[in-house]
Formats: C-alpha cells, sequence, structure tokens
C-alpha cells in the first residue's frame, strides 16, 4: 500500500518541473527581442512557453474555468471531454482572429469570460451531477475564451517568417497549461476525495461559492472599471 501511494506521489511530483519549465513568461518586447535572433525551433518553444504561462501561473480567470470544469466530476475522462471541446472551440476563434477574420473586441468578450465562469461555478453548486448539455455550453464558452486567448496573443506578437506555426504552438502551450491544471486538481483532491460522501459538501460547494464571488467581482470589474 505505502508503494502504491508513493508511486502517485512521484507522478504528481513529476509535474512540477514541467510547470516551471513552460511557465517561463517575457514581456512582449523580449520576445521581439528573441526572435530576432532565434531558430524556427526556438521560436516554437518560446511559443508554447507563452501559451502555457498565460494559463499557469498568469491566466487566473482560466485556471478557474477549468478548476470549474473539473469539480463537478472530478475523474478524468469526463473532464477531458470537457476540455476536448473547449480547445477545439477556442481554436477556431484564435485562428479566426489572428488571421483577422474576426475582429473581438476586450470590453466585450473579457466579461463574457468572467460570466461564463460564474456559470460553471453556479451550475457546480445546483446541480447534483454532470449534464450533458455541459459539452454543448462548454463548447460555447470555449469560442469565447479563444478571444480572450487572441487577444493576448495579439500583444505579444507573431513573427512573420513562422505565422502559422507560432500560432500552433501557442495553442498547444494553452492545452499543456490546462492539462496542467486539471492533473494538478486530480492529484491534489478529486483522487483522494472525489468519491467521498462528503466530497459535494466538503469541496464542490464551497469552492464554487468562492469561485462565483470572485466570476463575478471581475464581472463588474470588467464592465464598468476597465
Amino acid at each position: 500500500m505505502r508503494s502504491k501511494k508513493y508511486s502517485w506521489f512521484m507522478k504528481y511530483a513529476a509535474i512540477i518541473p514541467v510547470c516551471l519549465f513552460f511557465s517561463q513568461s517575457l514581456a512582449a518586447h523580449d520576445v521581439v527581442r528573441q526572435l530576432e535572433n532565434m531558430s524556427k525551433t526556438d521560436a516554437a518553444i518560446l511559443y508554447v512557453q507563452q501559451g502555457f504561462a498565460h494559463i499557469l501561473p498568469l491566466g487566473f480567470d482560466h485556471i478557474l474555468f477549468v478548476l470549474s470544469l473539473f469539480l463537478l466530476s472530478p475523474k478524468l475522462k469526463p473532464v477531458l471531454w470537457q476540455a476536448t471541446a473547449f480547445t477545439i472551440a477556442h481554436s477556431i476563434t484564435l485562428g479566426l482572429a489572428m488571421f483577422k477574420v474576426i475582429t473581438p473586441s476586450t470590453a466585450i468578450v473579457e466579461p463574457i469570460i468572467a460570466l461564463s465562469i460564474m456559470y460553471v461555478a453556479l451550475e457546480n453548486i445546483f446541480s447534483p451531477s454532470l449534464k450533458r448539455s455541459r459539452i454543448g455550453i462548454v463548447f460555447f464558452f470555449g469560442l469565447v475564451h479563444g478571444m480572450g486567448f487572441a487577444n493576448a496573443l495579439g500583444e505579444l506578437g507573431l513573427p512573420q517568417n513562422a505565422y502559422l506555426t507560432s500560432l500552433i504552438m501557442f495553442n498547444v502551450g494553452v492545452e499543456l497549461g490546462q492539462l496542467a491544471v486539471i492533473l494538478l486538481a486530480f492529484f491534489a483532491f478529486g483522487k483522494w476525495f472525489g468519491n467521498k460522501p462528503y466530497y459535494r459538501k466538503a469541496i464542490v460547494i464551497p469552492l464554487s461559492v468562492l469561485i462565483t464571488i470572485m466570476a463575478g467581482y471581475w464581472t463588474v470589474e470588467r464592465m464598468f472599471f476597465s
């Protein structure tokens, strides 16, 4: 039994150095300056790091959204299905925005992102189990979050000689960041408490209430004070 627990601990600990490697965020001018002397391979790695850092540690709102998806059904398979729908959706709008097909307004997108977090957290509070409609809802919110990712990537800029590659690599970094959040949540409490009778009352509802309050604050702030 002890060796089995130790094995799970080692898998959990192995995530930490990966997170540290990918979470090296740079200011936009630093990215542009580095690209001047970079190979395409180094540039690809840089944009993976930037995408990851946009989730961990910089994207607290995106972290709470992914955590909210995980809370209601703390198993890897359900949340990975939701993450897949979210990934497909935000990849669509991220690509469309970066190729200037759509021009999302930050003033509209950012409050909706906050509202999406609040919605999922409230659903966790009032719904005792995962509903099939969650996939469609997550897909819709993914379209909105993709516009938010596009705003962040637009501030960094993309090298003209590797535009598509850098865009794809940024998206890969975002996905790795989301996966890291899911795995951290799973090993932090999902694996140990997800099947306990007190899981919903002791973990899901309190955390979802806190996330709702935070998302409500962001909504008001982004609508009226940004």
